[in-house]
């Protein structure tokens, strides 16, 4: 959803099907079957700390204590480029320039168009962040957040493993018994709200807008019930899982830019969801403890401020979409960027949602 798009240009593949997947994009996954054998420091990855897409790889990245194993190059937050997107997302010249993004660490691209071009010279789809690069083979792995959010929980295990690391080896955020469950979910949440905040933001008229902003607050009021069901600290329990790397990337960034910005306002998180704030609080805090296989617990700090920056966050909406605010104006608030305080004793918390007739009808709607 913050991509750019390449100038239109006669296609033609030069990357090998079986490597990129598709001319357009990358699918290919890590596996000790090849030809993408996981090795620490073999991969890059290319991310935006604005991007709630990237946010999810990078979770995973943190969470299964891979950030030696896989280096990063983070872009600006803005610019974007022109109103084709054109030339796309920049590296600062140095890394005082933009605190937060980096220098690109691997070839000194001054755009990440040109990442994507030494892969595939006529490539022109879109300049998508994360991505995944293999330096053995020279080209790119994948740039989809769903693959790396999947791959990522589990390729690197023999590895971690080799390194003394089994607690992060063993923890992984598809567990088997809840499949039926994450998958339920995360089909009307990616549809409703992940992507949804984005079909109201860019909603191009009035009707369009009115239609697609009742999903999104339809979602968080399925949400709302669902992590206070459960009981918390995350959104199915005592377990960390998918649902939650889909949903707490959208949920930071909602009272920040998609209130004001992408005109979501019906309702926000910290003065109409108390369940979901005090979900998002525990996160963002570190309040909260993974409970892992062998009965040992650690507590997590990766949602923080570890992989949170709200500046990026906000003036890349803010100064990004020209069409939505001419200006580029980023507002102060809201402040805090997050509250501080976490209820530990959930059964306290009484559950909020908006109570919009048509909200309503489409929340009863949504499957479990």
């Amino acid at each position: 959803m913050t991509e750019a798009q390449s100038p239109q240009r006669p296609r033609q593949s030069t990357v090998a099907e079986h490597l990129s997947g598709s001319t357009d994009s990358w699918h290919s996954t890590l596996s000790a079957s090849g030809p993408f054998n996981p090795e620490k420091g073999r991969y890059h990855m290319y991310i935006g700390l604005f991007c709630p897409f990237a946010h999810r790889a990078n979770l995973v990245r943190h969470l299964k204590g891979l950030q030696d194993a896989i280096p990063i190059s983070i872009v600006r937050a803005y610019p974007k480029g022109d109103e084709n997107g054109w030339p796309g997302w920049r590296f600062p010249k140095d890394d005082n320039e933009y605190p937060g993004a980096t220098t690109d660490r691997l070839f000194g691209s001054e755009y990440l168009h040109q990442v994507y071009f030494r892969a595939d010279p006529e490539y022109k789809g879109r300049y998508t962040v994360p991505a995944l690069w293999d330096t053995k083979t020279n080209t790119m792995v994948n740039n989809e957040s769903t693959d790396l959010l999947r791959n990522l929980q589990n390729a690197f295990d023999d590895v971690l493993i080799e390194e003394g690391k089994s607690r992060e080896a063993s923890l992984h955020f598809y567990p088997e018994h809840l499949r039926s469950k994450i998958d339920s979910i995360c089909e009307w949440m990616q549809t409703h709200l992940n992507t949804g905040v984005y079909k109201a933001g860019f909603a191009p008229d009035q009707e369009t807008y009115d239609k697609n902003v009742v999903p999104v607050f339809a979602a968080l009021n399925k949400l709302e019930k669902i992590v206070k069901e459960h009981g918390g600290p995350f959104a199915l329990g005592a377990e960390l899982t998918e649902v939650d790397i889909r949903l707490y990337p959208t949920l930071i960034r909602f009272d920040t830019v998609y209130v004001q910005h992408f005109k979501c306002n019906l309702g926000t998180i910290r003065h109409d969801y108390p369940v979901l704030n005090n979900y998002m609080r525990g996160l963002y805090w570190g309040e909260n403890e993974i409970v892992l296989s062998d009965g040992s617990r650690r507590r997590i700090t990766a949602f923080g401020p570890t992989t949170v920056d709200f500046k990026h966050i906000k003036e890349n909406y803010t100064k990004s979409h020209y069409d939505v605010n001419p200006k580029a104006i980023t507002p102060r608030g809201p402040w805090p960027d997050v509250e501080k305080g976490f209820e530990r004793l959930w059964s306290k918390l009484v559950v909020g949602g908006i109570d919009m007739p048509e909200v309503v009808e489409l929340e009863r709607q949504l499957p479990n």
